[in-house]
Formats: structure tokens, C-alpha cells, sequence
């Protein structure tokens, strides 16, 4: 049978059409918009880890989202401050990889670490409540980095660029069933490309490791893990530090490698969806980084479809539909995860409870 008959038969089947039509325009972008999914995908799936290892850990950071802004400002205008004394090089050959752009990196997840610790300070040190710590981190990081924002731009400064994609061999992205999932993978910048074997290798240690057996008995029972040997502190400072880095390398992906820009509050909202994708995903660095797909999937979507809606009956339903709407869809869909699927999912025992040492005897 005609393959395009069978899809305009199925498609005029009432309402269930539609449902049809969705899967057969799903089928049909997914392969050609598959890297710029995994690029969206990136500062999610860094920002979730980050979650990860620090509520296996019993430390909740709801500061992502902050320490992913302060980040993004910092390679940013540390690649501003940097450039000139170099002579704004010229991209080199390998992912456009210049000094400034590295110093730039560096400095993103330096801030980051240091914004952890403080964190680590106010929840571990003195058992504040670990809510109120994130939430004074997100607030004075988008106040500080909007205010230096608005003074630095003033003179329109050049920073230090991006980071340039990585072009795979067409031999391989022109491959049948496969070719778009290694265009997927390959056809990335250097943090986002890093992210696919800093999943696998956190889902490793994570699970198949001495540090991530203490970890995960530190998040579940801490008093337990104390009795044992196990430095319940030292292990949380250094998780919740760890964590940094990943949402340094996060926020330096939206300022140096998908743009050469910052702008005010351009973390609109990842360090929290990616809350959402760790819940989803289990706190387990491969379940986070399925979510943060799947987010990313949504975020592409809702930007295909403003600009090129389907053909046919759905595209009618979808153009109808203001585009505001598509602009809420990934946060909506947050909400309905969250909705549904917090109560079945279970946090380490241990999350956000301040451990405090028992007196010796």
C-alpha cells in the first residue's frame, strides 16, 4: 500500500486523526531539528545533575537557577575584560577554541563553585533552611548580575565569541535510522558535547562506585553513615560544590557557546525546570538527562510551530492557538509533570535535613 495513502487515511479518521497527524509531525521534525533538541537540552541536563548530587547528598539547591545567571554573566564579561589583552584571536580550528574563551569558561565555573559553597556554608555549616538559602542566591544574582548588566552594555562591549559547533562526516549523519541521532550527538559545541559523557560517567560513578555508595548513604541515613566512618559534612560540602561546576558549565553554555551575548535573566526559568527533570527523572543522572530531552523537545516544538505549522487540520488547531501559549507550553508542561508525578516519585530520606554531629561521650 501507498505509504501516503495510509497517512491520509489514518489522518481523516475523526478526532483520532489528529492524534495521528501529532505523531506523523513529531516523526517528521524530531530527525531534522534532533541537534538543536540535545543543544536545548545541554543547560537542563548540567543544571539537573547538579540537583542530582546535591539531594543524594540531603542538601536541596533550588539556587540553580542563580548560580547558572551568575555563571552566564562571568564568562561573559570576564571574556569582555579578557579578549582585548589577547588581541581578539582569531577562532581556532577546533571548536573555535581561543585563550579568552577558555579563561572565560573557567571563570564561569570558578563563580559557580564559590556560589555553591556558599550554599554548602548556609545549609551545612549553619543548618539554615535550605529553601531560603536558594531563593536569596536566585534573588541577588539576577539583581547583581541585571544591575552590572546595564552599566557594562552601556559602551556595547565585544566578548570574546562562542564556542563553534562540531561538523560530524556527512558519511555518518547521512546514514539510514541512525545518521540523525549521531548528527544529534556530534553536531554540538564542547559543553554539549561533554554533557552526553558527563551523564554517562555521573550515572556510573553514581551507582557503581565507592563515593556513590557513600553518597547515596549519606542522602538516605546520615547518622548511619557517620557510625561507619563516612564524613557525612565533608562528603555534603564537596557534592554541593561538585554540583557547581555543572551549573557553571550550564550557564557558560547560554553566554559562550549558544550566544556571544548576555542578556538579563537569560536563565528564564532552566535552573527550575531542571529541578522538574530531576524529580522526573528520579534523581538519577540518565532519568534527569531523559527529562531534560524531553523539556527540550517541547522547547523546539513550541518554536516550530510559530514559525512553520504543520500542514492539514493540525496545522489549522495549531495556528489558531495564540503564541503566547506555545511560549508556556515547556512550563506548563513542568506544572502537569510535577502534578503528577511528585507524589510517586521518592526523594533520598535524608533530603534537606541538617545533619548535625552527635556530641562525644
Amino acid at each position: 500500500m501507498d505509504i501516503t495513502a495510509l497517512a491520509d487515511g489514518l489522518y481523516g479518521i475523526p478526532l483520532l486523526g489528529i492524534v495521528f497527524q501529532i505523531v506523523g509531525f513529531l516523526v517528521d521534525v524530531i530527525p531534522s531539528n534532533a541537534p538543536n533538541i540535545m543543544n536545548q537540552s545541554t543547560p537542563l541536563a548540567l543544571a539537573a545533575l547538579c540537583g542530582v548530587l546535591c539531594e543524594r547528598s540531603g542538601v536541596v539547591n533550588i539556587g540553580i537557577e542563580g548560580t547558572m545567571l551568575a555563571a552566564a554573566f562571568t564568562a561573559w564579561v570576564v571574556g569582555v575584560a579578557v579578549n582585548p589583552m589577547f588581541g581578539s584571536p582569531a577562532p581556532g580550528p577546533i571548536f573555535g577554541l581561543t585563550i579568552p574563551l577558555v579563561i572565560s569558561l573557567v571563570a564561569a565555573v570558578l563563580v559557580a563553585v564559590l556560589i555553591s559553597t556558599l550554599h554548602a556554608w548556609l545549609s551545612i555549616s549553619l543548618r539554615a533552611d535550605q529553601i531560603i538559602s536558594g531563593t536569596i542566591i536566585n534573588i541577588a544574582a539576577f539583581g547583581v548580575t541585571g544591575y552590572l548588566d546595564q552599566l557594562i552594555s552601556k559602551s556595547s562591549p565585544a566578548g570574546a565569541g562562542s564556542f563553534a559547533a562540531f561538523t560530524p562526516p556527512t558519511e555518518l549523519t547521512n546514514l539510514p535510522v541512525i545518521g540523525w541521532l549521531i548528527a544529534m550527538f556530534l553536531n554540538q559545541g564542547p559543553i554539549a558535547m561533554s554533557t552526553i559523557v558527563i551523564i554517562i560517567g555521573g550515572q556510573i560513578w553514581l551507582f557503581r562506585s565507592r563515593w556513590g555508595l557513600r553518597t547515596r548513604a549519606v542522602g538516605e541515613h546520615p547518622r548511619a553513615a557517620e557510625t561507619v566512618g563516612i564524613d557525612v559534612i565533608r562528603l555534603r560540602y564537596r557534592n554541593v560544590m561538585l554540583g557547581g561546576v555543572f551549573a557553571g558549565l550550564g550557564g557558560a553554555w547560554l553566554s559562550i557557546e549558544a550566544t556571544n551575548s548576555f542578556q538579563i535573566g537569560m536563565t528564564t526559568g532552566r535552573g527550575f525546570i531542571a529541578l522538574a527533570a530531576m524529580i522526573m527523572g528520579r534523581w538519577t543522572p540518565i532519568g534527569a538527562f531523559g527529562s531534560a530531552l524531553l523539556f527540550a523537545l517541547f522547547l523546539q516544538i513550541s518554536q516550530l510551530i510559530k514559525i512553520a505549522p504543520p500542514a492539514g487540520d493540525l496545522g489549522t488547531v495549531m495556528s489558531s492557538v495564540p503564541a503566547q501559549l506555545w511560549d508556556a507550553l515547556p512550563y506548563l508542561l513542568t506544572i502537569v509533570i510535577l502534578a503528577g508525578v511528585v507524589g510517586r516519585s521518592i526523594p533520598p530520606a535524608a533530603d534537606g535535613q541538617p545533619y548535625e554531629r552527635e556530641a562525644a561521650a
